[in-house]
């Protein structure tokens, strides 16, 4: 496996960790806190770093429809990151709304989904 695939490889378990500590901790308090917002933060910013070297390492097209699946929870998780941010700042340690709390759990899953696709994919291999 080329070095650039397997550090995006190894970045994404990172993101993972990070997606769930903080998905985890929100759905749990129905808060999102210093920590939900620092996890989730550095999860995507890991994963928009995992998801380039693996574009920039592979050989197939970027379009595929793992692809296209993981442009897409990955854009889930923008979202969800995003909201977090827009509800800490205007509301702080307050809880969050039914469909914001649905809304981290929904695009949390369909992540872990095209992660898992992803890792049965390089089993495959």
């Amino acid at each position: 496996m080329k070095p650039i695939l397997m550090a995006g490889v190894g970045i994404v378990n990172v993101a993972l960790i990070c997606y769930s500590v903080g998905v985890i901790s929100e759905q749990r308090s129905h808060i999102v806190s210093k920590k939900v917002i620092s996890f989730l933060t550095v999860g995507v910013i890991l994963d928009i770093i995992a998801t380039a070297c693996m574009i920039i390492g592979s050989t197939s097209s970027p379009f595929s429809p793992h692809g296209i699946l993981g442009y897409s929870s990955l854009t889930a998780m923008i979202i969800e990151t995003a909201l977090a941010w827009r509800h800490r700042l205007q509301h702080g340690d307050a809880k969050v709304s039914t469909g914001l709390h649905r809304y981290s759990l929904i695009a949390y899953l369909w992540w872990v989904g095209a992660y898992i696709t992803g890792a049965i994919l390089v089993g495959m291999r």
